[in-house]
């Protein structure tokens, strides 16, 4: 009997970032996202993770029926390879790749690949959008023309995605996850109907789905950044264009954000001095992602709190018990960020 393939990562984090130092070659961050339908996204999925494993990518990428969302590193020697990968996959040889602006070798520890029901949770129902009719697709050069002449901008993403990096005299709406913001963009901008309306994010994902939502809620002048703050950035370097994002491009990977311009927008969470450096709490039951400058994270030893760093210092198997306390209040599992006017040092 044949043995059957083990289609997903078995090692831990440690053993991964070992693995990951001792590489000999160069890696390329790239990004991509396509709304085609997929009759068979688990078929798919152990398609492309039999190829990418082979070819030693590591990222997170999600299926669905309605397409595929990915950001990945691939080993610089392989890029070719993926590519045609891609290409040769079906309904996917028109994507658009992306590429980092600024590289670093552990943004990814493992190759992940998921099936869920949408590549972009947006709380919406099929019927509130159509993916074929969406805003007209904007050069960085566009972009910048249109921004000069009045239009309303409207930053995509998750408040503390905004935090540190924008667009200047964006719209950014305070939420912590994309099915909120929807809504509030459409009932925000009812009286603009009529408007021109310019919509970014990352990559460019976010915004497909928003303007296709927008236009069916009856905006009659939608457009968005084609290629999202990643491409956007590549272009002005090329072309010589003005710069007219501030601070960091927020980036869900380890490096936690990407230098577009020298400002520095937003401050740490813990001394408010002048920061746009994020990191996790190191106490694993807590992970809250949070803005810590380098004194800082050197006091708390890269914690949220004097609580958290406490927790970091009891034995692994005392943590483990805490864990299983069902009644453990102190928790603030894998949240996504403070506000700034929060400071951590004085949470509970």
């Amino acid at each position: 009997m044949e043995k059957k393939k083990i289609l997903h990562n078995k090692f831990n984090k440690e053993y991964l970032k070992e693995e990951l130092k001792a590489e000999k070659f160069s890696r390329t961050t790239v990004s991509f996202y396509k709304y085609v339908n997929i009759d068979k996204p688990l078929y798919l999925r152990e398609q492309l993770y039999e190829v990418w494993d082979k070819l030693k990518i590591k990222g997170r990428i999600y299926l669905a029926n309605e397409g595929i969302n990915a950001q990945l590193s691939c080993p610089t020697p392989n890029l070719e390879y993926f590519k045609k990968s891609v290409k040769n996959t079906h309904g996917l040889n028109d994507v658009t790749f992306k590429f980092a602006i600024e590289e670093k070798k552990t943004s990814f520890l493992k190759l992940i690949i998921k099936v869920k029901k949408k590549i972009v949770a947006d709380g919406i129902s099929h019927n509130e959008y159509d993916v074929t009719n969406v805003g007209t697709h904007l050069n960085a050069e566009e972009w910048n023309s249109h921004m000069e002449n009045g239009a309303i901008v409207v930053d995509v993403r998750n408040h503390y995605e905004s935090r540190v990096g924008h667009f200047i005299s964006a719209l950014c709406p305070d939420v912590d996850t994309f099915r909120e913001e929807l809504p509030i963009i459409k009932n925000t901008l009812i009286k603009n109907k009529k408007d021109k309306i310019l919509l970014y994010c990352t990559g460019g994902i976010r915004c497909e789905k928003t303007s296709a939502y927008l236009k069916h809620h009856g905006f009659k002048d939608v457009n968005q950044l084609h290629g999202g703050i990643i491409d956007y950035v590549k272009q002005i370097k090329t072309q010589n264009l003005e710069n007219k994002f501030i601070g960091k491009n927020f980036v869900f990977d380890d490096r936690l954000g990407e230098k577009v311009s020298d400002d520095i927008i937003s401050h740490c969470d813990q001394c408010s001095e002048a920061c746009d450096d994020y990191t996790n709490c190191k106490y694993v039951d807590c992970n809250l992602l949070f803005l810590q400058c380098m004194p800082c994270g050197i006091k708390y030893d890269r914690c949220c709190t004097n609580k958290c760093q406490e927790m970091t210092k009891l034995s692994q198997e005392k943590q483990k018990k805490i864990r299983q306390n069902k009644n453990n209040t102190s928790s603030k599992s894998f949240q996504k960020g403070i506000r700034p006017k929060e400071n951590t040092t004085d949470r509970k």
